[in-house]
């Protein structure tokens, strides 16, 4: 018999169950969400933090970049035409890391391992500017215990390069991931997590090269 025989008595739970059990089957309202999207959200989160962690390294610099304690300030010691060039390499490696991503979507192996080895070169050169401006103010006695203004300066741009230095080798251990598992769906987690770490890192450096350099050099 069926449901619409009048001999057979009308269960509201039993349609309710059905109606549940068959909305579970999916995404989205009626169950849970794919590996991708939890694994996506959890990692925004991860930056969000990150951000947080950030934003008061820069609420620090805004407080102390007054504070030379008579030493020099960001118009002294700022060469902007390395940071510029530092800004260009980072901004061009977040397009390769794009064309990676796209790589990673098109299941093609030789344009991956192409645009993260882009990537990885131009964040490297990134790095090395970096440490040779680092390197340069210790050497002519303005390092970070030399003023309130230069702790701030060496905390909020070198934990930016602390992160960038992470991403580097998190780089290089997503190519040797892909060289040896190839694109399972685990690895397009990972490649997508990557872009956005990598790129959030171009942001927050967008904020650094702006408040920081261009701001203090025409202070």
């Amino acid at each position: 018999m069926t449901a619409t025989d009048p001999s057979v008595p009308f269960d509201p739970y039993k349609v309710g169950r059905a109606r549940d059990n068959n909305s579970a089957r999916g995404h989205g309202s009626g169950g849970p969400a794919s590996k991708r999207v939890i694994v996506a959200y959890g990692f925004w989160i991860f930056l969000l933090s990150d951000i947080v962690m950030f934003s008061a390294f820069f609420a620090s610099y805004a407080v102390l970049a007054g504070n030379t304690n008579g030493g020099p300030g960001g118009r002294q010691i700022f060469d902007i035409h390395n940071v510029a060039v530092e800004t260009v390499c980072l901004l061009l490696s977040s397009f390769s890391c794009g064309m990676a991503a796209i790589a990673t979507g098109a299941r093609n192996k030789a344009a991956f391992y192409t645009a993260m080895i882009v990537t990885f070169v131009l964040g490297a050169a990134f790095i090395t500017l970096e440490v040779r401006e680092f390197v340069s103010l210790i050497q002519a006695g303005d390092g970070p215990s030399r003023s309130a203004f230069l702790s701030a300066f060496f905390a909020l741009v070198g934990c930016h390069g602390v992160h960038v230095t992470a991403g580097l080798l998190w780089l290089l251990t997503m190519i040797a991931q892909v060289y040896a598992k190839g694109f399972r769906e685990e690895m397009l987690r990972r490649v997508l997590c990557f872009n956005l770490f990598w790129h959030a890192l171009d942001i927050i450096w967008v904020a650094v090269f702006t408040i920081v350099y261009l701001f203090g050099a025409h202070a």
